[in-house]
């Protein structure tokens, strides 16, 4: 059943950010209903997939869904979406207010349905700024928020963006964790409303909890930025036949790595007195560490590493993270079978409960799989229902 069985959430959303965050309120028991247009979520078609529809992104961002498609575009559509309102708790879009107005969806429409709504658009810029209208997409957001900035600072070959779509799923988290408080306030005031969940404003905030730094005093102490993480040389360590990733992180682990190394002149070394000289010497900590790793094999360090207590982990590739034995040991890939895809890898939620374990309740679904029950417990009748998909208003997978 999950946590947040009984709360029924209408997912308009598409690509990455929206369905994530709703993926993951849909593992803890939500019915989620992912509402689509009459094409489909542009994310089906993105990366290898055996349908053609179901891309690798799309499955593992949309399970625990019930899939519908409604074309808002017509009245009858737009007509649809107000009944399921009616009875839901939750509406996610990805659609900036202006247009959803236009079609007669925004917040004022849908709480005249239902007053108890919560009703969260997760967009590019906040709405009262003058980006308010600029289109959003995880690079442009990274780029903004200064993240490019950050890795070109620290050395390699100028600015590049992370390589994970963490703008996306960072503000998913956020939009996540906004609607279960919203529910909270909701159910003691009785109260929905509605809530702006901007990318730019959310990445910076999570870009400058580190690197504000001397920025956040007035005068400024310095020009921002914190100065371990922006070190050229902290990157994974060469051994002698790979790679590994370790981290001196206090007084201990400074002292064990010396003894490990076998330089004790190091221990009078004025640059690496304290953590806070080490601190400020961060380019010549990372140059000697990567110069004892070298030394050894990967296996060689990795019991050494262990029995000196020094935090250190293997340096995963996606075929290394898909093998890794700890993954393995705890069950978090599954072998699953879809109907249209065949065998599939999934993964459980990470997180573990005492008493009420979250659990991905259904596979990814098909482009309007479930069009006519859903339409159906909004009061539809079935006449109703085969009018709209007759003009293509809605569709229902076969």
């Amino acid at each position: 059943m999950g946590p947040l069985a009984g709360l029924r959430i209408i997912d308009m959303t598409s690509v990455v950010m929206g369905p994530y965050a709703t993926s993951i309120l849909g593992d803890m028991g939500a019915d989620v209903i992912k509402l689509e247009p009459p094409d489909g979520d542009t994310i089906r078609k993105v990366g290898p997939s055996r349908s053609g529809e179901m891309g690798a992104m799309f499955l593992h961002a949309n399970r625990s869904k019930r899939g519908i498609v409604l074309d808002l575009k017509a009245e009858e559509g737009r007509a649809a979406l107000l009944r399921l309102a009616e009875t839901a708790d939750v509406l996610v879009h990805n659609l900036r207010p202006a247009p959803l107005d236009r079609l007669g969806l925004g917040w004022a429409a849908l709480s005249a349905v239902n007053p108890r709504l919560i009703h969260l658009g997760a967009f590019g810029y906040g709405q009262d700024g003058p980006y308010a209208a600029r289109p959003a997409y995880d690079d442009l957001i990274q780029g903004a928020a200064g993240i490019p900035a950050l890795l070109g600072r620290s050395g390699g070959d100028g600015p590049r963006y992370v390589p994970v779509n963490i703008a996306d799923r960072a503000v998913g988290l956020h939009a996540a964790i906004a609607i279960l408080a919203a529910l909270r306030h909701r159910d003691a005031t009785g109260q929905g409303q509605c809530i702006e969940m901007p990318m730019f404003e959310t990445m910076a905030s999570l870009v400058l909890g580190d690197h504000l730094g001397g920025l956040s005093y007035e005068p400024p102490l310095d020009q921002g930025g914190y100065s371990r993480l922006l070190q050229a040389r902290r990157r994974p360590c060469r051994t002698a036949d790979g790679w590994i990733c370790v981290l001196l992180y206090n007084e201990k682990h400074w002292r064990a790595f010396v003894a490990l190394s076998g330089r004790e002149d190091l221990a009078a070394d004025p640059r690496f007195r304290d953590q806070a000289s080490r601190s400020r010497e961060g380019a010549a900590v990372y140059e000697l560490l990567s110069a004892v790793m070298a030394t050894r094999t990967t296996a060689e360090w990795e019991k050494l590493l262990d029995e000196a207590d020094i935090p250190h982990s293997p340096m995963n590739d996606l075929e290394g993270l898909a093998t890794d034995p700890h993954l393995a040991a705890i069950g978090f890939f599954r072998d699953e079978d879809h109907p249209v895809e065949g065998k599939i890898r999934s993964m459980r939620v990470p997180s573990r409960w005492s008493a009420s374990q979250p659990e991905p309740s259904r596979l990814a679904p098909r482009l309007g799989e479930h069009t006519r029950e859903v339409l159906a417990e909004a009061g539809m009748s079935p006449a109703e229902i085969e009018a709209l998909l007759a003009r293509g208003i809605a569709k229902a997978a076969p």
